[in-house]
């Protein structure tokens, strides 16, 4: 098992929340138009986990392959 540094960890957390906010920004983006837009920064596994932690964390969902932006309760 391989342990993050703390730059190393405050870099990964500003990565994932960039996608959120692009998902945010946008609404809705088909997943496979977002993952072209950044494939040259990251690989298809970084992405998809990136993917799998928004959705664990209930800020998108995803419908046939859309990712949307979950508007919080008021």
């Amino acid at each position: 098992m391989t342990t993050l540094t703390d730059k190393q960890a405050a870099a990964a957390l500003k990565v994932v929340l960039t996608v959120g906010e692009a998902i945010r920004d946008l609404k809705r983006v088909p997943s496979g138009h977002l993952y072209a837009r950044l494939m040259g920064h990251l690989s298809l596994n970084e992405y998809t986990t990136i993917i799998e932690m928004l959705k664990a964390s209930g800020c998108i969902r995803e419908e046939r392959h859309e990712l949307i932006w979950v508007e919080p309760a008021a």
